[in-house]
């Protein structure tokens, strides 16, 4: 077996996955408690209640149009994986429903939301992960993308917002729609989480008009910690400045400050999120 027909298989079994926890999400926590989420399972689960139609109809109704329009900005293999991962999900919530009903997890609405946002959020990013879409707003945020040259995750957003917005118009519930709010957050962090990881390290930029070879020797030593080091002038060009970049383990921060607070107080240290990292300098 080639490598590449191994990564396809992986491919298909993370969005298999992804596709079934997205179903279980809708089903046991979501729609029994009237809560939307983000794109067309949002979408189908605030019809379901208003047209009285199953949720797994819906995604195909919704979905299948949009992916003919949609196949030449989303290019062949995408579509073909985004086709096989909205008939999984609606087959899967089918399942749920139908064939081996399962109850609502809990009724409580604090519970549904995190529960059924953490359930769709890593739903998605596995789905992501094996690069597919779960469909609706990604194909729609693409096709206004072309052709209006917004962001798509600016239409995305929008998007969301107008389910949003539907749940507590249709469901008549100004809370409701709260709840549908924190249920995409929960699902978008966990999704940001799941694709590029848990950020577990700091980027630290350290400026100075004083000269920091001797900091930065100090921060290898105690911290075995490499970086780089920046010279140049302020914007006015009239002052020398010397900048340390370095990355850093987020347990090591704290010994960082110490170290740079007892050699000059005035230093400059600016401390950002490394969500993602790529290559190494080892």
């Amino acid at each position: 077996m080639t490598t590449k027909i191994k990564i396809e298989i992986f491919n298909y079994c993370l969005i298999i996955s992804g596709s079934f926890l997205l179903a279980f999400g809708v089903v046991a926590f979501l729609s029994p408690n009237h809560i939307a989420t983000g794109g067309t399972a949002g979408l189908a689960i605030v019809l379901h209640h208003l047209l009285k139609l199953p949720i797994y109809l819906l995604l195909v109704l919704i979905n299948i149009p949009l992916l003919f329009f949609g196949v030449k900005y989303l290019g062949r293999k995408f579509a073909v994986d985004t086709t096989f991962c909205i008939v999984l999900i609606s087959v899967f919530v089918a399942i749920l429903t139908k064939i081996i009903p399962i109850p609502a997890l809990s009724n409580n609405l604090l519970l549904s939301t995190l529960y059924g946002g953490i359930s769709i959020g890593i739903g998605l990013g596995l789905i992501f992960k094996g690069g597919a879409s779960a469909g609706g707003g990604t194909i729609l945020a693409k096709i206004i993308a072309v052709s209006t040259g917004f962001k798509t995750s600016t239409i995305i957003l929008v998007l969301d917002a107008l389910v949003i917005i539907m749940a507590g118009i249709i469901f008549k519930s100004l809370e409701i729609a709260l709840w549908s709010l924190i249920s995409i957050y929960t699902a978008s962090k966990l999704i940001d989480t799941i694709l590029v990881g848990a950020p577990n390290k700091k980027i630290v930029h350290l400026s100075s008009s004083k000269n920091l070879t001797e900091l930065s020797n100090l921060i290898f030593q105690q911290l075995n910690i490499k970086g780089t080091v920046v010279t140049g002038n302020d914007l006015a060009n009239t002052e020398h400045k010397d900048i340390i970049f370095i990355l850093i383990d987020k347990n090591k921060l704290n010994i960082l400050k110490q170290l740079v607070h007892s050699y000059d107080k005035n230093i400059i240290m600016i401390v950002m999120e490394a969500a993602e990292i790529l290559g190494t300098d080892d």
